[in-house]
């Protein structure tokens, strides 16, 4: 069975290594978000890409579940002392990422060429797909009008400005890779992530959302007992949409579920015709595999 799964940051990253280790390798291929990507001291920042090639090579800040584990902040302290931005918290070791990618792009290289690249050298075997090679930002409109770049939304600002509305600017097209791998899949799998800055900036893209909903679509639930997992979901679902937390509200954003993978007693409201309640919450490995374990069972059932 060859699943494509769809996933942002730390949350998707978590499932995405589960699959990893039970999954054949050539029938795996992750298309990630990149609205969260941006410039910072002349780098180009891939947040979500790096998460989730950290984490599936075993590199990943086991405390924060981003960045580099063991990582260092020399380089941090010498910005800081030359009067540089120092909100965006950037490791060493990171920051090493960031220079191979940045050359490669001026250098003429694709986003997805360069992810190709940089998944083989750090020994990630399934592959991972940008959302888009072109620039598409994901912009925070606040409460009282403000529009702030998403980073500065949240890491800046410590995602405390209550979001009215969330808005994809840029380049709306994906890429061939992305399509082969809709194409070419069995199921998508839709990871425990903020379907506002995480996936709806992957379905906002021309056509995607099409090629996806005629594929079986399982969606594993961020929302665990009426709070989000990880980051400012729960707060967004009732500012945007006005809806009180649940995993009906955050899965009501996928339209055509084949099924749904929710916490226990989280059930009620999902529209899909197979529901799963089990543990998603994953605090250690084992809990990884053992929820990926129980998504390729139900994702198999749904063919």
């Amino acid at each position: 069975m060859k699943i494509c799964y769809l996933s942002g940051g730390v949350g998707g990253a978590k499932l995405l290594h589960g699959l990893y280790r039970l999954q054949p390798q050539a029938d795996l291929v992750a298309v990630v978000n990149t609205g969260d990507d941006f410039w910072h001291w002349g780098l180009f920042v891939s947040p979500d890409i790096d998460t989730v090639i950290y984490t599936l090579a075993d590199l990943v800040d086991p405390a924060r579940g981003w960045g580099r584990a063991n990582d260092t902040y020399a380089l941090l302290g010498a910005m800081q002392q030359l009067g540089q931005p120092d909100w965006f918290m950037l490791g060493d070791r990171d920051v090493a990422t960031h220079m191979v990618r940045t050359a490669a792009l001026k250098a003429g290289m694709t986003l997805t060429a360069i992810t190709d690249d940089l998944s083989r050298r750090f020994g990630v075997g399934c592959r991972i797909l940008p959302m888009c090679d072109g620039p598409r930002r994901t912009e925070i409109e606040t409460a009282d009008g403000a529009v702030l770049p998403f980073q500065d939304w949240l890491v800046k600002a410590k995602a405390a400005p209550l979001v009215r509305r969330v808005a994809y600017r840029g380049d709306d097209v994906s890429t061939p890779a992305v399509a082969a791998a809709i194409e070419g899949c069995d199921v998508v799998v839709i990871g425990p992530s903020n379907p506002y800055v995480s996936i709806l900036t992957m379905l906002s893209l021309q056509g995607l959302g099409d090629r996806i909903a005629a594929k079986p679509i399982v969606a594993v639930s961020p929302i665990v007992n009426g709070l989000a997992v990880k980051g400012p979901l729960a707060a967004m679902l009732r500012s945007i949409d006005a809806l009180a937390p649940s995993a009906a509200a955050a899965l009501g954003h996928y339209v055509g579920l084949r099924a749904a993978v929710v916490q226990h007693g989280d059930g009620v409201g999902i529209k899909a015709e197979r529901i799963l309640e089990t543990d998603t919450v994953m605090k250690t490995t084992a809990d990884r595999e053992r929820l990926a374990a129980e998504v390729i069972e139900l994702a198999g059932n749904v063919l």
